[in-house]
């Protein structure tokens, strides 16, 4: 399915991807020790929710730069998750073992993530709304 034949967010490969993350994440995050439940827990519980959040607002939003604006957002959500993972890993919370279903999740959202940003930045500029055409005239005209 090209870029042009999606007609919501539930359509996007990357989306569908970041949601299968979320229950990988949510497992790490309750096995973590009960003291961590609302620290890094909650961190991986929120940066996880995030990254198909952002991927939906975005894609609803009206013109493709607020969209990559949101798909940024998602990117630093990635990074931020899997720097957590890493973290959790260092403490000696869980092994890498443990942590693989988490993170191979993980990469089958970042390749199609960083390939809808790379597409969305290529495209040709979006046509104007008239009324900001004339906005930016009228500005013009006043320098």
């Amino acid at each position: 399915m090209g870029w042009d034949e999606v007609k919501g967010y539930r359509d996007l490969v990357v989306w569908q991807r970041a949601m299968d993350l979320v229950p990988a994440v949510y497992a790490v995050a309750r096995a973590l020790p009960k003291e961590e439940t609302y620290a890094l827990g909650d961190q991986l519980r929120r940066a996880v929710v995030s990254i198909p959040a952002n991927i939906a607002e975005g894609q609803a939003r009206q013109h493709r730069k607020e969209f990559l604006q949101y798909l940024a957002i998602a990117k630093g959500s990635l990074a931020e998750l899997t720097t957590l993972l890493l973290v959790v890993e260092r403490i000696g919370y869980m092994s890498a073992e443990t942590l693989a279903p988490a993170r191979i999740a993980l990469s089958r959202v970042a390749s199609p993530l960083h390939g809808l940003i790379t597409t969305l930045r290529h495209r040709t500029p979006e046509p104007q709304n008239p009324k900001t055409q004339k906005t930016q005239k009228t500005h013009k005209n006043l320098e």
